[in-house]
């Protein structure tokens, strides 16, 4: 991988990270940097989920694959969140 696509993956993991985040209702007791680290994993396993189901490659927008990754860094954030919580 090429450092713009290690650039370009970073920059969409906080997009995903963002958004996992804003899907979970409530508060989360987790940082920021934790949301981007999140997002960046969930949009990596992501988009290997969406190669092996077949819908990681179409013309335009792969909603799907955005579905996956946002679903998710959703569930990467909830997971977290309720860890530190019990802690």
């Amino acid at each position: 991988m090429e450092i713009s696509g290690v650039i370009s993956a970073i920059v969409i993991g906080i997009v995903i990270g963002v958004l996992g985040r804003l899907v979970v209702p409530g508060r989360q007791h987790i940082g920021i940097l934790w949301t981007i680290v999140i997002g960046i994993v969930a949009a990596f396993i992501g988009s290997a989920v969406a190669a092996g189901l077949g819908v990681a490659d179409t013309n335009g927008v792969d909603w799907v694959e955005w579905l996956i990754q946002i679903a998710l860094a959703a569930i990467g954030v909830a997971a977290l969140s309720r860890a530190r919580l019990n802690r």
